[in-house]
């Protein structure tokens, strides 16, 4: 459904009611914002007409055509922030997206460790140290050059906790440190392989190359 058979009105009543008065909300199509409402809280001076920027929570949307929720640095638009972004479908297209927008807490900051289990002990881990996190038994398993283990959180719970500048979401079952990537070989059907600095080797899935492409810019 596009968005221009529903309301804009509607659309943000909908909203209103689920979050907070804090939450800013955006719509957006493929390419332009065409509706911005900012909050008194947060505003990242969105304009009707501007661009859908890259690394944006709507741009991860569109290029990955799920919702996502995600941590957005401040490089984006100067202003870190949390978007939870849905994309609107019309013919199996995403044609518009909506994006609310939530502020950082004074006292919120991102982890810069993560505790994760090894057998019978705990062992914490410098988020600046992960190689990589794959999905294994509804658990995320993070690995470094040291150690690996699990922690609490599947991937999905986790990876918002995550820089968005370093780590990217390279398959369903996968999230890669780019300055961990030793190398980028192309596989089979358009999709690729990373050869990560421990020697592992990561799969880049077909539903996410295009946005790994875009994020690294080849």
């Amino acid at each position: 459904m596009n968005v221009n058979q529903i309301s804009t009105t509607h659309l943000l009543d909908t909203f209103s009611e689920v979050f907070p008065e804090d939450t800013s909300i955006a719509i957006a199509d493929s390419r332009t914002f065409i509706y911005y409402k900012p909050s008194p809280v947060i505003d990242l001076q969105i304009k009707p007409g501007d661009q859908v920027k890259q690394g944006s929570a709507t741009y991860k949307a569109f290029s990955l055509r799920r919702s996502i929720f995600s941590y957005i640095d401040s490089s984006v638009f100067g202003v870190s922030y949390f978007g939870l972004s849905v994309p609107i479908f019309n013919n199996g297209k995403p044609v518009n997206c909506v994006t609310a927008i939530f502020p950082m807490r004074k006292n919120y900051s991102l982890p810069a460790f993560f505790t994760v289990k090894n057998e019978d002990c705990w062992y914490p881990v410098a988020v600046s140290d992960i190689l990589y996190l794959e999905a294994e038994n509804r658990k995320a398993k993070i690995v470094t050059e040291q150690i690996q283990g699990y922690h609490k959180f599947n991937l999905s719970e986790i990876e918002y906790l995550l820089p968005s500048e370093y780590f990217i979401r390279c398959h369903r079952s996968f999230i890669v440190n780019v300055r961990a990537i030793a190398e980028i070989q192309p596989d089979f059907h358009s999709t690729f392989l990373l050869i990560m600095k421990n020697g592992d080797r990561i799969p880049v899935s077909q539903s996410y190359a295009s946005y790994f492409r875009k994020q690294l810019m080849f």
